[in-house]
């Protein structure tokens, strides 16, 4: 039988100049993209670096501080803009997991399809809707006062189609085949889930979970229609006024004297280094997450092949 030739043509010139500009454009777009971000850094560290480098303005709040004084601190409205993240992360993280986990492994029903729907019009909501939603149904309707509580609330309904759709997505990439394998062992499903496809998708679930947090702990239109500003501390989030970023931020703009400035561009900068650390947390438990799960996974296949052996 004649062994045919096979002979490898260099790229024609056409070719490589399409390649080059192609790869000229995506580069010049990533540059042009980057431009804005390292700006935006650049001006908020710029004008907020005086006030994050002092200890005060960790550990003090704004409690007697005049408004024209360079005293005080952050402590307050970092500690509002925690909690309220937190109690919503509380609520929305099981919902949004049981949601999805619902859609993807039992979502074949028109109820599925409902509930689809209602996420996406859900993830289109704008936040200051959302928080009128709360008011009128959570204090005008119910009588409860305004609260850091009323706030959570509000940020339930922005994180929730964020952890749903993330979690969905993640689950999603689980192969079939892990399933299968489970249910032919005679695993229930319930626990297939809980063994085997959860633990394999945590690591994308957590990205998810953390976007989430990272995308309301800025918002700034329910703090200003649910709950009222204080200069210090509130513990109690079922009544009072409690501080947070943004909140801090809108006040002191009203503020003209240069402590009020340095005090925005300080609380901006603030909530900059939140995100930034959620995001790196968020990095480095994804990465431990992931190998020790690959290992535990391995570890299952291989008990899986010793009973279809045995």
């Amino acid at each position: 039988m004649p062994v045919k030739m096979v002979v490898f043509r260099p790229l024609s010139l056409w070719r490589r100049l399409k390649n080059a500009v192609a790869a000229t454009f995506f580069f010049a777009s990533f540059i042009i993209a980057l431009v804005p971000l390292i700006w935006l850094l650049g001006v908020v560290i710029a004008r907020g670096w005086r006030a994050v480098v002092h200890l005060d303005w960790w550990t003090h709040s704004l409690r007697g501080v005049l408004p024209e004084e360079f005293a005080g601190g952050i402590y307050h409205a970092l500690y509002g803009s925690l909690v309220q993240a937190g109690v919503a992360a509380l609520i929305a993280v099981p919902l949004g997991l049981m949601t999805a986990v619902y859609l993807v492994e039992y979502g074949n029903s028109r109820m599925a399809r409902l509930t689809t729907f209602m996420v996406d019009v859900l993830a289109g909501v704008p936040s200051i809707v959302a928080a009128l939603f709360i008011f009128s149904l959570w204090i005008a309707t119910m009588g409860f006062p305004q609260s850091a509580l009323a706030v959570a609330f509000a940020l339930v309904l922005l994180m929730l189609p964020v952890v749903v759709r993330s979690t969905e997505e993640m689950l999603r990439l689980v192969p079939d085949e892990l399933r299968e394998a489970s249910y032919a062992l005679g695993v229930p499903k319930w626990k297939t889930i809980v063994r085997i496809v959860t633990p394999i998708a945590f690591p994308g679930i957590l990205s998810g979970v953390l976007l989430a947090v990272a995308r309301v702990i800025g918002e700034t239109a329910p703090v200003l229609v649910l709950v009222g500003y204080s200069r210090s501390i509130n513990l109690d989030i079922f009544n009072g006024n409690m501080a947070s970023l943004p909140l801090m931020i809108y006040t002191e703009l009203t503020n003209p004297e240069a402590a009020g400035v340095l005090r925005v561009w300080g609380a901006a900068l603030t909530l900059i280094i939140i995100v930034a650390l959620i995001n790196v947390v968020a990095a480095g438990i994804k990465l431990i997450a992931t190998r020790g799960y690959v290992y535990a996974l391995f570890r299952l296949l291989a008990r899986m092949l010793e009973k279809l052996r045995s």
